[in-house]
C-alpha cells in the first residue's frame, strides 16, 4: 500500500513538473516575443552603402528605445520607387537644427571641422586611385568613383555644399559616400522615420561586434 501511495506521488509530481516547465518556456518565449516587438530588432543589411562599416549580408541588433545621437548608426524607414516602406542603415551627421556643410571632403558642423575618422581608409583610397582597386567587384561604381570631384557630394555632383537640417528631423548618411543613396538625395529624415540604433553586428559569427559606444 505503501509503495503505491509513493508511485502516485511520483507521478503527480512528474506532472506538476512537466506543467512548470512548460509554463515556465511559454513565459520566457512570451517575454522574448514581447521585448522584440517593444525593445529590439534584427535587421540586415542590405547592399554597399555601409561599406566599409558594414558589409552586405551582416545581421544587426538594433534597440528602439535608444536616444539617438551624432555619429549612430541607425535604422531608418523610407518608401521605395514601388511606395513601399522600407528599411535602410545609415548614420546620423545632421542632428535638429544643425547646419551641415562640406567642403572638399571635410565635414563641419555648425562652422567647427569635425572628423570623421571612420571614413579614413575609404577617403585615403580615393585620393589614391579613386577607390578603383576597392570596387574591383563593379564597374559601375568604379565608373561613379571616376566622374565623382569628391569622396563626398551632394545630388549635383558639388564637393562644397551646406545643408540645414529642421527641427526634429536627422541628417543620414551612408559610409560609403559614392554608392549610397541617402539624405543627399531624399532630404532628412523625421524622427519618426528612425526606429532605432544599430548596437551590435552578430552575423556571420567572425564579424561579431558591438557598435554602440
Amino acid at each position: 500500500m505503501a509503495s503505491r501511495i509513493a508511485k502516485n506521488q511520483k507521478k503527480k509530481h512528474s506532472r506538476t513538473r512537466q506543467i512548470f516547465d512548460t509554463l515556465l518556456f511559454i513565459i520566457i518565449l512570451g517575454g522574448i516575443v514581447l521585448s522584440r516587438l517593444i525593445f529590439w530588432q534584427a535587421v540586415r543589411v542590405e547592399g554597399h552603402s555601409m561599406d566599409p562599416t558594414l558589409a552586405e549580408g551582416q545581421n544587426l541588433i538594433v534597440f528602439n528605445q535608444n536616444q539617438i545621437d551624432r555619429f549612430d548608426i541607425v535604422v531608418a524607414t523610407e518608401n521605395d520607387e514601388n511606395d513601399k516602406e522600407k528599411k535602410i542603415v545609415k548614420r546620423v551627421i545632421g542632428m535638429p537644427g544643425d547646419e551641415v556643410e562640406f567642403k572638399q571632403d571635410t565635414l563641419y558642423i555648425n562652422e567647427k571641422e569635425v572628423e570623421e575618422a571612420y571614413l579614413a581608409d575609404y577617403k585615403a583610397a580615393f585620393k589614391a586611385d579613386k577607390l578603383q582597386n576597392t570596387y574591383s567587384y563593379s564597374k559601375y561604381f568604379q565608373s561613379l568613383a571616376q566622374a565623382s570631384p569628391a569622396f563626398t557630394v551632394n545630388r549635383e555632383g558639388q564637393a562644397d555644399f551646406k545643408v540645414t537640417v529642421p527641427d526634429n528631423e536627422y541628417y543620414l548618411l551612408g559610409d560609403d559616400r559614392i554608392v549610397s543613396k541617402d539624405s543627399r538625395d531624399v532630404g532628412t529624415f523625421k524622427a519618426e522615420q528612425i526606429t532605432g540604433e544599430v548596437v551590435l553586428r552578430f552575423w556571420p559569427v567572425n564579424s561579431f561586434k558591438l557598435l554602440h559606444e
